[in-house]
């Protein structure tokens, strides 16, 4: 893998999800890779390891019944330490066979070193996800 950057990571990330696979893949973690996700729910708030992100990203994507269709509202923020961006965006999804379209907003703080990611801290709008997954 070419060094890559932030932006370039967080691109990556776009593109995963959008392609309907795990949005962090595994060549793109760093072995000791920590994902924060605040406000999750308790015991899915942090996650360490190469491992065990791949494994959290995979199981996640498979039990999310949505099809991602696009960012929009993306604003990367450049930061003053050049290992880390603030990336804030919406995600778009279908529900298949609903019909239902629903956007959710997020923010992520990412840290990449070496070509990879080694810190992801993202906020959620988890209202508006759990309102877009109601029946």
């Amino acid at each position: 893998m070419s060094q890559q950057g932030p932006r370039e990571l967080f691109d990556r990330f776009r593109r995963n999800a959008l392609a309907g696979e795990p949005a962090l893949d595994e060549a793109m973690c760093a072995e000791d890779i920590v994902v924060e996700s605040p406000f999750a729910p308790s015991g899915r708030r942090r996650v360490e390891g190469r491992a065990g992100v791949v494994a959290m990203a995979r199981e996640g994507r498979a039990a999310l019944p949505v099809a991602f269709e696009e960012f929009r509202n993306v604003v990367v923020h450049e930061t003053a330490d050049p290992e880390v961006i603030v990336a804030e965006y919406e995600m778009v999804a279908s529900v298949p066979g609903t019909g239902r379209r629903a956007a959710a907003s997020f923010v992520v703080v990412l840290r990449a070193r070496d070509g990879r990611v080694v810190h992801w801290r993202e906020y959620q709008d988890r209202a508006a996800i759990m309102e877009a997954l109601a029946s």
